[in-house]
């Protein structure tokens, strides 16, 4: 059984009338690589800080490794540098004046480690880090994804309990960013190092995260699995948030027809389970574009327009007021006009009930 390494209880942090961190709570196990993910204000940054010892909440305990280094209460505060914690920041935080041996190699004189052993896991983590023969430059005259390895190459020389990223990969190109991605989940892999990981990229937190923790105004809203959070969405702002291209939603009418009970969701017919819905009239369907299929026995649409792009084909089409994004293998052709006929694949729609937004099925 997995041990906890991190647990954050009822954590708050207010400034004047602003609530980052609305009564948290939340359990990371050894080996995680969670991601909080969010947008722009959600609280995600400052949870990190928080758990790093760069911010002190408002309220509430944080325990690391099962011992506590934050309670309000208790007025106990453990500072950054005895939490054995490694950061990686947006900006790199590299110091310009030292090159590439020293900026890495800061931690462990402070440490006051033999010259020696320094040389050597300096050395031996620029290998690691795919940057051999770098050691005498400096960050000036680095590419951007060569700082950003320096970067985590410092942290992880000192061999942290935890590491804590924020947003480390947001300054780099797109192309940069897919082998960061790829990078940085194979560290996780040979380290096992548990990861905290801030972002507000969808994709990011999809393809690297054991993970994802989804935030909005400071409260979390879902945990779980990539697969968990995509596919059973907890209630309609995760369901949009995690969506590109955007799911597809419908006002559907519950409707009975010889004594089955059905969804009509654009015009599409959706079976549900007896006894599922009691007393609502209607409710939000939510579809993926990738779950549509085209099929003689579907519903007509007309598309409004065609988006190729290689390995997929996105589809725009309409039927009277509902518009629909279908998402098709690369082969399909379409041209704004043409009629074509929509089904679902089987089971794969969720349903929300339309006053409090939270998942129905």
């Amino acid at each position: 059984m997995a041990r906890e390494k991190i647990r954050i209880v009822n954590l708050c942090k207010r400034w004047r009338d602003v609530t980052a961190i609305d009564n948290m709570n939340l359990s990371i196990e050894e080996g995680d690589f969670i991601t909080l993910l969010g947008p722009s204000g959600c609280g995600k940054t400052t949870t990190l800080r928080s758990i790093a010892g760069l911010e002190e909440p408002t309220s509430g305990e944080l325990y690391l490794n099962n011992k506590l280094v934050f309670s309000k209460k208790e007025e106990i505060v453990v500072s950054p540098a005895k939490r054995n914690l490694g950061l990686v920041f947006q900006s790199y935080a590299l110091w310009p004046h030292m090159t590439v041996f020293d900026n890495i190699a800061f931690g462990l004189r402070i440490k006051k480690l033999p010259k020696s052993e320094v040389k050597m896991k300096v050395l031996s983590v620029l290998k690691d880090m795919k940057l051999e023969g770098y050691e005498e430059r400096y960050p000036q005259e680095l590419s951007g994804g060569q700082q950003q390895r320096i970067a985590i190459a410092r942290m992880i020389v000192n061999r942290p309990d935890i590491y804590l990223m924020d947003e480390p990969l947001s300054n780099l190109d797109a192309k940069l960013r897919v082998d960061m991605r790829s990078e940085l989940k194979e560290l996780h892999q040979r380290s096992g190092a548990t990861t905290v990981y801030v972002t507000h990229d969808q994709v990011e937190a999809m393809t690297m995260s054991t993970k994802i923790s989804i935030m909005k105004d400071g409260v979390i809203q879902q945990i779980g699995t990539p697969e968990e959070v995509y596919r059973r969405p907890a209630n309609l702002f995760v369901a949009e948030f995690i969506s590109n291209p955007k799911m597809n939603f419908f006002n559907a009418e519950v409707l009975s027809e010889g004594g089955n009970r059905f969804i009509n969701a654009g015009g599409i017919k959706l079976n549900i389970k007896p006894g599922l819905i009691q007393n609502q009239s209607s409710v939000k369907a939510a579809i993926r574009p990738e779950d549509f299929i085209i099929t003689d026995s579907g519903i007509e649409y007309e598309v409004t327009s065609y988006l190729p792009s290689g390995s997929t084909s996105l589809v725009y089409a309409k039927r009277g007021e509902d518009k629909i994004a279908i998402m098709l293998d690369g082969s399909y052709k379409a041209e704004a006009g043409d009629k074509i006929k929509v089904g679902i694949k089987k089971g794969l729609f969720n349903l929300y009930d339309i006053e409090t937004g939270n998942k129905i099925f």
